[in-house]
């Protein structure tokens, strides 16, 4: 029985001892895990050498900041060899790693999302772009003389009142663009509408970016993403140079594979195009180009497409009509703030395009603020609360059944308007909102989700 007895108390002791061994194994790598940076997977040294894709990436980033200390002139060199090797390297992989394929949410091609690739840096284009974006003044004088103007100084200051997770990055960083792909797909969107001015255009802070055109389709294509193309109001725009500059983009882009096509209730495969600032030209010049009998039709042409127009004003949804575009989107963030973006109307708006055979993409945003380039247009800001406004604006949109819905924006940073990951940051005078208490990538998730849900609502309606 004393024999018993002791080796009772043994194994009761050995089996103590090993379950406080496994729970101090468990909690060093709980504090290891805890210790891991969120972001360390886009760019952050901590960890990377556990894989390869990873490791690669690192070694880019290092040689990048390395380059930050070359002379100035060997700029135009260093962007030529960074292109050449996204492009091969994309060309020596044009499908989808099946791994990759597999940890990241299918792609929701009804959820299109607005990108623009007009930020620059030193190390990639030998100044600072769009970062450094000056102070909008207000249009009457005596409102503008009671704030401050000038331009903002990167990489500290920016022109933006969030901090991207990135830094001021350059829309040339094949990093950049690849790190933006897989977090618009981890999101389940499914549809990239680039920004887009015609060759040697830009905007009035920017400079040409239809040279990266091939590098976004590139790694849209690596992550199953499609591309389509919002064309601003750029210099000159009628009917003529419209009809010229969608042939352009067709000729030049329309065999990739990337390059997005919608199918229409007809069974027809078309390309689609968003036109920004789309009421500024009057009805008579746009229906030279869509209508049948237009002058400059492009109508059962092999340039055929669909466009869709801003609308914002309600008597705009009669000149889109009349026009001859195909549908209609509200793009702005901002609740309240046009009557195309006020959730209040979109049943009406729908209703309206449903009895006149015409497209409507309602446009969510999950918030607005722009006093980092505009301070005086406080009256507009649209708080997070959190993520609660983004869900409230999906939530608007599901109730009017649409085929497709944009999102407004990946990453306009001016406008506050992003979903690309952003991090806390304090500098001098300067304090940038954050996501917080959520991590750095909470608005993709929420994307993910409602995409998700999106699907699901959409196989109901459809039965």
């Amino acid at each position: 029985i004393l024999n018993y007895d002791i080796m009772a108390r043994f194994r009761r002791r050995t089996c103590i001892i090993l379950l406080l061994f496994i729970l101090f194994i468990c909690s060093i790598m709980m504090a290891l895990k805890t210790l891991r940076p969120d972001r360390a997977g886009f760019g952050d040294p901590f960890g990377l050498g556990l894989l390869p894709e990873l490791q690669q990436r690192t070694v880019l980033l290092d040689s990048k900041q390395n380059s930050v200390n070359r002379p100035q002139g060997d700029t135009v060199t260093r962007v030529s060899n960074l292109h050449s090797i996204a492009v091969n390297t994309m060309k020596a992989s044009t499908s989808p790693v099946k791994k990759m394929e597999e940890e990241l949410s299918s792609p929701n091609y009804n959820f299109h999302i607005f990108y623009y690739t007009w930020y620059g840096n030193p190390q990639f284009d030998g100044k600072y772009i769009h970062w450094n974006h000056p102070l909008l003044p207000h249009w009457d004088p005596k409102i503008a003389n009671n704030y401050p103007k000038g331009r903002h100084n990167p990489p500290e200051d920016i022109g933006a009142n969030f901090y991207p997770e990135l830094g001021s990055y350059s829309s040339k960083d094949p990093t950049v663009i690849e790190a933006h792909m897989k977090q618009m797909r981890s999101a389940s969107t499914g549809v990239i509408v680039l920004s887009w001015y015609p060759p040697g255009m830009a905007d009035e802070n920017g400079e040409p970016t239809d040279d990266l055109v091939p590098v976004v389709l590139n790694y849209a294509h690596k992550y199953n993403l499609k591309v389509t193309f919002h064309i601003e109001p750029y210099k000159d725009r009628d009917d003529r140079s419209m009809y010229h500059n969608v042939k352009y983009i067709i000729d030049r882009y329309g065999s990739h594979p990337a390059f997005y096509r919608h199918k229409t209730s007809t069974g027809r495969l078309l390309p689609m195009f968003y036109v920004y600032d789309s009421y500024v030209t009057i009805p008579e010049i746009w229906a030279n180009l869509l209508t049948v009998s237009g002058s400059q039709s492009i109508r059962n042409t092999p340039y055929d497409a669909l466009f869709i127009a801003l609308l914002v004003e309600e008597r705009h949804k009669h000149d889109i009509h009349r026009s001859g575009f195909d549908g209609m989107y509200t793009y702005f963030a901002t609740n309240g703030f046009s009557y195309g973006s006020s959730h209040h109307n979109w049943a009406s708006l729908k209703a309206f395009c449903d009895s006149n055979n015409l497209m409507f993409i309602p446009s969510v945003g999950p918030g607005y603020i722009d006093t980092s380039i505009r301070p005086w247009n406080n009256h507009n800001t649209r708080n997070r609360v959190n993520g609660k406004y983004y869900e409230t604006a999906f939530s608007a949109a599901l109730l009017v059944r649409p085929e497709i819905i944009s999102i407004t924006s990946f990453n306009e940073w001016h406008e506050g308007t992003q979903i690309e990951k952003a991090v806390p940051k304090r500098t001098g005078q300067v304090v940038y909102l954050d996501y917080k208490p959520h991590k750095p990538n909470v608005y993709l998730e929420l994307t993910q989700k409602w995409s998700e849900k999106y699907r699901k609502e959409q196989e109901q309606w459809l039965m």
